[in-house]
């Protein structure tokens, strides 16, 4: 037999509401009753009616994140951030991947918004605005991550990578060096578009030669380095800037694997979208752009919270910013 909130109540000697409001921390409940609740509660092995409680507020205290491609550890970390910021609150995270395909993300928007979740958390791999917006129900509670759009009317949290990137160029020009190559992600994203704009800018203001052919583009996965590293040694670069991070996890492992090693034999900047120690034996051979990714994710539950609890709040946009860090300097 199913166990109910009234058997829970009658074994805490306390009512169906405290019960409730212990559950769902919608009113006080002193210490001593809401340890008496959940101990009756572990004891019967009481599960909370989900829909119950979603048919009685109008929520289902659940929120969606899509993301491009949950093998990559920059948003497994985002993910488990925001997902610790929202179950302190009592909510739960649907992960919906679309692996850098407008036509899944679609789809899981379609889904997601018919009825699933409270509020969305997107890293969109949309390649406008008008276009993720035309999917989403006018008021649905939105947050845009990491990757943003112009003229865009949701909120969003991001990074910006712009003054790291503009000082790693100048510092590769100060140690003598002239043809640098950039690796981007997908050309389309709204990251990919800043980091190129910092290395544009940073090798006019230092004097360099604008060399379209030292800007190549991936497809923001692993696999697509090895090509673009390849690109970029025939036309002689003596510097690579590797501006998206899962590529940049599998650059120094090819770059030796072809007899060439950072530092001696080409200069080597690397992006760090997680915490990883992957790079502590290279710490003095590469320059790392550090994003602050755990912070990333918990400012995103913050936000997609504020917009489902409160949507009549202003949308706002909060941007982190990474850290440069040259090589040889410890974290």
């Amino acid at each position: 037999m199913k166990v109910t909130i009234s058997d829970v109540a009658r074994l805490a000697g306390v009512s169906t509401a405290t019960v409730s409001h212990t559950i769902n921390n919608t009113r006080y409940v002193s210490g001593g009753t809401r340890e008496k609740v959940c101990q009756a509660i572990r004891q019967l092995g009481y599960t909370p009616d989900a829909s119950a409680r979603s048919f009685r507020t109008g929520k289902k205290k659940t929120i969606g994140f899509i993301v491009p491609d949950i093998s990559n550890k920059f948003f497994g970390t985002i993910i488990e951030s925001a997902e610790n910021e929202l179950s302190a609150q009592g909510y739960h995270l649907i992960i919906a991947n679309t692996k850098e395909n407008m036509e899944r993300e679609e789809m899981n928007l379609r889904l997601l918004t018919a009825g699933l979740v409270d509020g969305l958390l997107i890293a969109s791999t949309m390649d406008g605005f008008s276009r993720l917006e035309a999917l989403i129900p006018a008021g649905f509670p939105v947050v845009l991550v990491d990757r943003t759009f112009e003229n865009q009317t949701y909120p969003a949290v991001s990074v910006s990578n712009f003054q790291p990137i503009y000082r790693s160029v100048c510092r590769l020009v100060g140690r003598g060096k002239r043809r640098i190559g950039i690796v981007g992600g997908l050309p389309r994203l709204s990251t990919t578009r800043e980091r190129i704009a910092a290395y544009r800018a940073a090798a006019a203001d230092c004097g360099l030669p604008q060399d379209e052919e030292l800007i190549v583009c991936g497809d923001s996965m692993e696999n697509s380095a090895p090509p673009c590293l390849d690109r970029l040694l025939e036309r002689g670069c003596d510097a690579i800037l590797v501006c998206q991070g899962l590529m940049a996890s599998v650059t120094i492992a090819y770059l030796r694997g072809k007899g060439l090693q950072p530092r001696r034999d080409l200069e080597l900047v690397s992006f760090v979208d997680y915490d990883t120690r992957a790079y502590e034996f290279y710490y003095d051979q590469v320059d790392r752009i550090i994003q602050p990714v755990e912070e990333l994710g918990k400012a995103a539950g913050e936000q997609i919270l504020l917009r489902v609890e409160k949507p009549e709040a202003p949308a706002a946009e909060r941007v982190l910013t990474s850290v440069y860090r040259p090589c040889g300097e410890e974290s």
